[in-house]
């Protein structure tokens, strides 16, 4: 471990409504996810996330364990509708002692706490009021983000806006696979710009009241590469990057929208008119996460589907995008393994905020884990996997890129989105009918690594 800093921050990632259960229990109100996973058809195996790793009652047992693997930072998010039963108003004091305990386990097991505060589960009443379409849901996410960070900033330093806006809005509002489950094609990046807006709204609220702290945003991140030279296949590029990439890190990092995407999308004129938002958005970052997993190559015009119908759905044309099999190994989820893609992407951000401090936040793989006879969970491609990104984390140390830490996702097995509990993430195997933990081979090689 001698060419990783003394300073980097190893650990493991979790997300509250895949994790938590309790969904009715101390006063917790309903989110998008509860209505979502309600929705037939909407979830492969039809399970919602009412129960899910019963983290709620178990966290203590969890945290313990993370800690049992050498791991020092725990990354989990808040349920905004714990601490806001309808998303405004009064607060429930059960919801923000609940996150309270989880900081001060950490703690006592010599772990950080890193706090996310959006991780895709918006109350219910707010989407009934017009959700991320709307900009007063931008300004009730300030609103929340003060309440909570204002009763925890004593035992919680590290504070993550949001994660992965990109699937809040794209998924959410555009490709209707994730909750709310809408189809509205170029309007979704209105949601997108109202979760920026709110983030920087709570950026600048937190920091005049709470200097201390280091405050940060994770999107996710692909590498994306031409299947060839060719113009075609170069513009390709241009708009994958453009809507992945480029849409959220330019207005975040170089407080301006991308005029292709733009231009592309058909959405100028909107965003047009609400430039004067983009100094609130790019109100400067003490961190960035990057959430990465694989790499994208692309081609075009190509016979076939576009293989990501959010992306699809806003790019005319984008039908004929294909993306190509480069004969890379995959995981349960269908994703090539490309560890140096990890590499691309923290020089993307590095390209346009030079040293900012980078955090791997999260990373990982899902297989098809097999219990054997002795208990044990023997997850050689989770552990591969793993090896090899952490080696892109070496070789980005190498090249002198600011990146501080890596967290692996996920601590557990957990509810999987739209995927229910069909695919399974986590360095230690959950027994869904027991809740008995047991942790993954990938999970000792993280004691290994760091001990």
């Amino acid at each position: 471990m001698s060419d990783f800093p003394d300073d980097f921050v190893w650990g493991a990632a979790t997300a509250s409504y895949q994790i938590e259960g309790a969904a009715t229990e101390d006063g917790r109100g309903p989110s998008i996810w509860d209505t979502f996973a309600r929705v037939p058809g909407a979830i492969v195996d039809g399970s919602n996330g009412d129960v899910a790793d019963d983290h709620y009652h178990r966290y203590a047992e969890d945290i313990a364990l993370l800690a049992s693997l050498g791991l020092t930072a725990y990354r989990f998010s808040i349920s905004w509708s714990r601490v806001l039963p309808t998303g405004s108003g009064a607060v429930n004091q059960a919801g923000l002692d609940f996150y309270r305990r989880i900081a001060e386990t950490c703690r006592e097991h010599g772990v950080t706490p890193y706090a996310t505060l959006y991780h895709w589960d918006l109350p219910q009443p707010l989407e009934d009021a017009g959700g991320w379409l709307v900009r007063e849901t931008a300004e009730r996410f300030r609103d929340y983000a003060v309440t909570t960070v204002n009763a925890l900033a004593d035992v919680i330093t590290n504070w993550t806006t949001l994660n992965e806006p990109w699937c809040s809005s794209l998924l959410g509002y555009g490709a209707g696979v994730h909750a709310p489950g809408l189809t509205l094609g170029s309007e979704s990046l209105h949601a997108a710009h109202h979760l920026l807006l709110g983030h920087g709204l709570a950026v600048q609220a937190l920091r005049a009241q709470h200097p201390e702290l280091s405050l940060g945003i994770t999107v996710n991140l692909y590498s994306i590469r031409p299947a060839s030279d060719s113009e075609l296949d170069l513009d390709a590029v241009r708009r994958v990057d453009g809507l992945q990439n480029r849409l959220f890190l330019d207005p975040l990092l170089l407080g301006a929208y991308p005029a292709d995407v733009l231009a592309d999308t058909g959405t100028g004129d909107w965003f047009a008119e609400r430039s004067a938002d983009l100094a609130v958005i790019a109100t400067p970052l003490d961190f960035l996460g990057i959430n990465y997993y694989s790499r994208h190559t692309v081609a075009g015009p190509a016979d076939g589907v576009f293989a990501d119908p959010a992306q699809a759905s806003m790019l005319p044309g984008s039908e004929r995008i294909a993306f190509v099999d480069t004969g890379a190994p995959k995981t349960d989820m269908g994703w090539e393994v490309h560890p140096d893609g990890l590499v691309d992407v923290v020089e993307l951000v590095h390209d346009r905020a030079p040293g900012l401090p980078v955090l791997i936040t999260e990373n990982g793989a899902a297989y098809v884990d097999v219990v054997e006879p002795d208990g044990s969970v023997s997850d050689v491609e989770r552990r591969q996997y793993f090896e090899g990104h952490v080696e892109a984390c070496r070789e980005a140390i190498r090249r002198g890129l600011p990146l501080r830490g890596y967290f692996a996702w996920s601590l557990l097995d957990n509810y999987e989105w739209a995927f229910g509990y069909t695919k399974r993430f986590g360095i230690v195997y959950v027994d869904y009918e027991t809740q008995v933990r047991t942790v993954k081979a990938s999970g000792q090689w993280f004691a290994e690594l760091v001990g």
